[in-house]
């Protein structure tokens, strides 16, 4: 097997190439048109949600969860995966996460509690491929402890979790990106934008289907799959929760916590600051950008 630097530099490479693709096939083939790149919310997932969460809580699962585990505890009773194939390895975790994603996922939306750390997932009004990063703090500590931790505990080989990250976060992209595509009858098999992207629509017959990830014979199998030929309205009252979601990273998670009116709230000058802040910040550098790229007419006489 190739050393771990080069294979994570290889997946990241595929992963890079998975984007460009996706960005291109929303745009040629839309599943909602009229959906704009830099929608609302779409900085708040990128920023917050994909990089500065998705790198601490890389580090806290992986080193003060799953190392301690690791340490403390005699595992090598368990590790009967060690001398598999990679690929069967790959497969087998795939299935088996897959299918406590399902389990889970299910409870998510039938247990009121459990539900709030998962309402932000549902929040978006423009579900496109950067819309499955936004997930709950505890719902990704949970999911990827359990995810990861198996991997590494029962001896599987250190390339299984590159390669499942890749795969993971290829399929997340793909199955909520905004695109229009068929699968025939590979759609009881692999689960589709069709299937997820309706289950992310404010309808209260699919509140409770669709509930796969990778795999969507999860839902045909326990009767959960909702797959009606049309498609979900689109107003944006088709779509996302049908309460009122705050939209700053740091009050969705308080809001899980306790309820509140985020509107009600601006009322507040010190409040306000705040939550103003980071607007007038982007809009402040985007008038030095222009003032940059255009200068005045008098700026350039100055400079001359």
């Amino acid at each position: 097997m190739m050393p771990q630097a080069e294979l994570v530099r290889i997946t990241t490479a595929i992963l890079v190439v998975w984007i460009v693709g996706i960005l291109i096939w929303e745009r040629v083939a839309p599943y909602r048109k009229g959906l704009p790149l830099f929608r609302d919310g779409f900085w708040v997932d990128l920023v917050w949600y994909t990089l500065i969460q998705s790198y601490f809580l890389k580090i806290l699962i992986f080193d003060y969860i799953i190392a301690p585990l690791q340490t403390h505890f005699d595992w090598s009773d368990w590790q009967f995966v060690r001398h598999w194939p990679v690929w069967v390895q790959v497969l087998f975790f795939l299935f088996t996460h897959d299918l406590y994603i399902y389990l889970f996922h299910r409870f998510q939306h039938a247990n009121k509690w459990l539900w709030r750390t998962h309402e932000a997932h549902h929040s978006n009004k423009e579900v496109d491929f950067l819309a499955g990063s936004r997930s709950h703090v505890v719902e990704i500590i949970i999911n990827q402890t359990i995810e990861f931790a198996p991997i590494i505990l029962l001896g599987a080989d250190p390339a299984v979790i590159p390669i499942k990250a890749l795969l993971d976060a290829m399929f997340g992209m793909f199955i909520h990106a905004n695109i229009r595509v068929r699968l025939g009858s590979l759609k009881y098999i692999f689960n589709s934008p069709h299937l997820h992207l309706w289950h992310h629509a404010n309808y209260q017959e699919v509140f409770h289907a669709n509930f796969g990830t990778k795999f969507s014979f999860f839902d045909y199998l326990f009767g959960t799959a909702y797959d009606p030929e049309h498609t979900p309205g689109n107003l944006p009252e088709n779509w996302g929760l049908y309460y009122d979601y705050p939209k700053d990273y740091f009050l969705q998670h308080a809001f899980s916590v306790k309820r509140f009116d985020e509107r009600k709230l601006q009322s507040n000058k010190w409040f306000s600051r705040y939550y103003m802040l980071r607007p007038n910040l982007l809009r402040f550098l985007k008038k030095r950008l222009n003032r940059q790229t255009n200068p005045s007419p008098l700026e350039t006489e100055n400079v001359n």
